[in-house]
C-alpha cells in the first residue's frame, strides 16, 4: 500500500463493496526489491463510484461516472487487441521512474542494481511496449532515462514511440537552431528554460575539457541563434491566419522572456554562450543524425499507434485528425506526420497533426465537435489513451466531448511532483489486456484500477 501523508488519506474513504482481491489482473512485479516504491496488489472498480472514492478535483467537469461508462461502452462493438499493451507516458528525463512503471507493468524484470539490469519477462516478450511522448525536459536526467529506453529497445520487444509535446519542442528547437526565416528563427530559443538541463548533461557528458577558444563570440551567437528585433515586427504577419491574434501577442512576449531566461540559466550553471553552440552541435549530433548515440528515437517516432478500439496518443483529438483517420487510416496518419518531419516545422506544431500532442480542449486548440466524434467512431475507435494532462491520484477515467478517454499521465517525475507536493516516488503504467480488461497502476493511488468491459458489453471481440 502507498504510504499516503494524511492531508492526502483524508481525501479518501473506501466502500469494501466496490474494492477487490482481483489479484490474477495485477501483474507479478519482478525485482521490485532493487527499486523504491510501493506498488498495489488489490483492485477497485474503475470508474471509481463517485460516492464511495472521491480524488478527482470537485470542479473536474470531465468527471464520469461508473453509470456514463456503461451507457457508452455497452453500445459499441469493442474490440481489443490479441496481445497486451503497456503504455507508458510523460517520464519527463526520470529513469527511476521509468524503471519503476517498467516492473509495475509486469513486462520487465529487474534484475539487480544498475540501470541496464532487467530483462524482459515471459509476458513482456508477448505484449507490446507504448512510450506515449514527452520523455524530454523536466528532469533529473535525459540522457540516462534515454539509455534505459535504448537497452529497452535493444532487448526487442514490439515497441511503439510516440511523439509528445515537449519531444517535437525539443527536436524543432534542434533542427531549427540558426534559421533566419520569420516563422523558425524564434524556434530555438522557445525550447525554453526546461532544456537548460539537457544541454547541461550533454556538455558534462560529452566536452568537458574541451577547447572553446576558436568558438563563435557572444555576440556571434546572439545573433545567429536568437530573433532579431525585425522578427518581432514581421512575426504577425507571417503567421496571419494560422494563430490567434491573442495567441500571436503572446508568442511575441514569450519569446522575449524566453531569450533573457535562457541567457540567465545557461550563465547560472557556468555554461558560455560560446558553450552552448558547441552543445548545440554535439546534441545535434547524438539525437537528429540517424546513427547519432539516441538517433532512433526521432526516427521511430510516430504520431499514434490503434490497438482494436483504442487510439493511443499523446494528447487527444479534433475533427481534422478525426476525418484523417475515417478516411485513411491511422497508417496514412503516422504517414503524414513523417511527410511533414521534412517540411514545415512551425506548421507541423501548430497545426492539426501536432494538435494531436498539444491540445488540452482550450479554446485556443483546433475543436473536436460531434462531427469528430461521428468520423472517429466510424473509424472503429472508442476509445483514446494519453498522456500530457497531470494528474495527482494515478490515471483517470473521463469523457471529452462525448469520446472515452483514459488519461494517463500520473506526474512521475520527480520534479513535478515536488511541484505538486506528491509524496513518495513516482511509477506508473496502463495495461490494455486482451480480455477486453484495462489496469491502471500508480504508486499514488493504493489499489489498481480495474476497467473491465465485460461486465457492461457482450459485444467485445479479440484481434
Amino acid at each position: 500500500m502507498v504510504n499516503f501523508e494524511r492531508k492526502v488519506m483524508t481525501q479518501i474513504q473506501y466502500d469494501p463493496l466496490h474494492r477487490e482481491n482481483r489479484s490474477e489482473f495485477i501483474p507479478e512485479y519482478s525485482g521490485l526489491e532493487w527499486l523504491n516504491g510501493n506498488l498495489p496488489t488489490e483492485c477497485i472498480t474503475w470508474p471509481i463510484p463517485k460516492k464511495e472514492v472521491r480524488i478527482y478535483e470537485p470542479h473536474d467537469e470531465y468527471y464520469v461516472s461508473a453509470k456514463q461508462v456503461k451507457k457508452y461502452a455497452k453500445q459499441k462493438p469493442w474490440v481489443f487487441p490479441s496481445r497486451p499493451h503497456l503504455f507508458f507516458s510523460d517520464m519527463h528525463a526520470d529513469a527511476d521512474a521509468f524503471l519503476r512503471s517498467l516492473v509495475a507493468s509486469g513486462g520487465v524484470e529487474k534484475t539487480g542494481p544498475l540501470d541496464d539490469d532487467f530483462v524482459l519477462t515471459e509476458f513482456g516478450e508477448q505484449a507490446s511496449f507504448v512510450i506515449g511522448g514527452d520523455c524530454f525536459d523536466k528532469g533529473p536526467e535525459n540522457l540516462r532515462l534515454f539509455r534505459v529506453l535504448t537497452k529497452l529497445r535493444q532487448l526487442g520487444p514490439r515497441l511503439h514511440i510516440l511523439v509528445g509535446n515537449h519531444d517535437l519542442r525539443t527536436y524543432i528547437g534542434l533542427a531549427c537552431a540558426g534559421r533566419k526565416d520569420i516563422r523558425h528563427a524564434h524556434l530555438f530559443v522557445r525550447m525554453g528554460k526546461k532544456t537548460v538541463p539537457l544541454f547541461k548533461e550533454i556538455y558534462k557528458t560529452y566536452l568537458a575539457g574541451s577547447d572553446h577558444s576558436h568558438s563563435l563570440s557572444e555576440d556571434d551567437v546572439r545573433e545567429l541563434l536568437f530573433p532579431d528585433e525585425d522578427w518581432y515586427e514581421q512575426f504577425p504577419d507571417a503567421v496571419a491566419g494560422m494563430m490567434p491574434d491573442m495567441k500571436i501577442a503572446k508568442e511575441l512576449t514569450r519569446i522575449r522572456e524566453k531569450v533573457s531566461e535562457f541567457e540567465f540559466r545557461t550563465r547560472k550553471i557556468g555554461m558560455s554562450l560560446a558553450m552552448v553552440y558547441s552543445t548545440l552541435n554535439k546534441a545535434r549530433e547524438i539525437f537528429l543524425d540517424k546513427n547519432g548515440e539516441f538517433g532512433w528515437y526521432f526516427d521511430e517516432m510516430q504520431l499514434c499507434h490503434q490497438a482494436g478500439s483504442f487510439l493511443m496518443l499523446h494528447a487527444g483529438v479534433d475533427d481534422i485528425v478525426a476525418d484523417i483517420i475515417r478516411q485513411r487510416g491511422v497508417e496514412q496518419l503516422n504517414a503524414a506526420y513523417k511527410q511533414a518531419l521534412e517540411g514545415d516545422l512551425f506548421d507541423l506544431y501548430n497545426g492539426p497533426l501536432g494538435n494531436a500532442f498539444r491540445t488540452k480542449y482550450r479554446e485556443s486548440d483546433l475543436p473536436f465537435t460531434e462531427k469528430g466524434l461521428a468520423d472517429i467512431n466510424t473509424a472503429g475507435v472508442y476509445a483514446i489513451i494519453h498522456g500530457h494532462r497531470s494528474l495527482l491520484y494515478g490515471q483517470q477515467i473521463t469523457l471529452r466531448n462525448g469520446l472515452l478517454n483514459f488519461e494517463c499521465d500520473a506526474s512521475v517525475d520527480c520534479n513535478t511532483r515536488d511541484l505538486e507536493d506528491l509524496p513518495g516516488l513516482g511509477g506508473a503504467v496502463t495495461i490494455v489486456r486482451p480480455d477486453a480488461r484495462i489496469l491502471g497502476i500508480s504508486t499514488d493511488y493504493p489499489l489498481a484500477k480495474l476497467f473491465d468491459l465485460t461486465r457492461v458489453s457482450k459485444l467485445t471481440t479479440v484481434i
